[in-house]
């Protein structure tokens, strides 16, 4: 019963104390998931109906200057192919997802350096020029902030960043020690203030995670007020430090997706590729659960197996862009329909 009082007071208060998030996320039960999930599905439909929105990833960089302990990607994996599409591979996947009729465009990569970053802001440009009633959304990393203004300027809309976690001490676990949360949070603090649509995240079940740090995640997305929100399970990488640790809990991720749902009404909540790959009908979980966001891949196929954060990556006829059809009747079978506009965060009025 102490579960559905917190999840009635987060509906009711919008925001839990931190001794509530703590206690909520160490004792939740079955029940308290689905009650949760029942309330975020109410939520997500006054605020978008029955609308899922589809955004169209190009992963269009492998290389990376960090070397973050859980990532397949990270600057010391000798086995990684490193890759980085031409400026006209980039725009061809733009042409495919276009015509096929997505309008927003996100662009993933690797964290690199400046001449990479100047190189992006050409092609945000391009992007923008030739399909200016689309949306570019950027997640490449931590940048200064000029080159987050430089960006912006160029005419991205939006940038994802995932915190990954906001506890210090965990957070030090996770990462090599020239990275910090400090200059995490900057960045996300710098991008609201210039005016991205912006979106934070975390892994959930994560090594060392505990349910005070889930609560430090969750209070510091109350407190940042995010326009998105990524949250998707750890899955571990074999050629990285956490090889063989255990991956997140599907049922706790669908629970924290919720939550946030309830938390933050309006919010942009992907079901990700990681709550796929976790199990056949993740995503279709995730957006029962109050998600309201899907990326299918436009990247080319040779590429995307070496795009590998994390171990059996998905990247099946659902995840490619031909295969959207088959992914709309897989929506439509529990009740919601895809919608390839640009799909913008609105101001919370219900």
């Amino acid at each position: 019963m102490a579960g559905r009082i917190l999840i009635d007071k987060l509906l009711r208060a919008g925001a839990l104390e931190r001794t509530e998030w703590i206690e909520l996320l160490s004792v939740w039960r079955e029940e308290d998931r689905d009650y949760a999930a029942e309330l975020a599905r109410q939520v997500s439909q006054l605020y978008f109906g029955n609308k899922i929105y589809v955004r169209g990833l190009i992963e269009f960089s492998n290389c990376c200057k960090n070397d973050c302990y859980y990532c397949g990607i990270r600057r010391s994996n000798q086995k990684a192919q490193r890759y980085r599409l031409s400026k006209e591979e980039i725009l061809r996947c733009c042409e495919a997802g276009y015509d096929l009729g997505f309008r927003t465009f996100v662009l993933q990569s690797g964290e690199e350096g400046p001449e990479a970053d100047l190189e992006t802001a050409g092609l945000v440009a391009d992007i923008k020029s030739a399909y200016p009633d689309s949306a570019v959304t950027l997640s490449l990393g931590e940048k200064s902030r000029e080159t987050y203004e430089m960006f912006f300027k160029a005419g991205a809309d939006r940038y994802l960043l995932r915190h990954e976690t906001a506890e210090s001490a965990h957070y030090a676990m996770l990462h090599p020690p020239v990275m910090s949360l400090d200059n995490r949070k900057r960045c996300l603090r710098d991008l609201k203030d210039i005016g991205f649509q912006t979106g934070c995240g975390f892994m959930v079940g994560s090594p060392f995670q505990t349910a005070e740090s889930l609560a430090e995640d969750i209070i510091f997305i109350r407190e940042l007020s995010p326009h998105m929100v990524g949250i998707g399970p750890f899955i571990p990488h074999r050629d990285t430090p956490f090889s063989g640790k255990p991956a997140g809990s599907l049922e706790l991720t669908l629970f924290l997706l919720s939550l946030v749902r309830i938390m933050l009404k309006n919010v942009l909540l992907p079901a990700t590729t990681a709550l796929g790959t976790l199990h056949s009908t993740g995503r279709e979980q995730g957006i029962l659960a109050g998600a309201n966001v899907v990326m299918p891949n436009l990247s080319p196929k040779a590429v995307c197996k070496k795009y590998s954060l994390y171990d059996n990556k998905i990247y099946t006829g659902d995840e490619a862009a031909e295969g959207r059809s088959h992914l709309e009747s897989r929506l439509q079978a529990i009740g919601y329909e895809t919608v390839t506009s640009r799909g913008d965060w609105r101001p919370e009025s219900k």
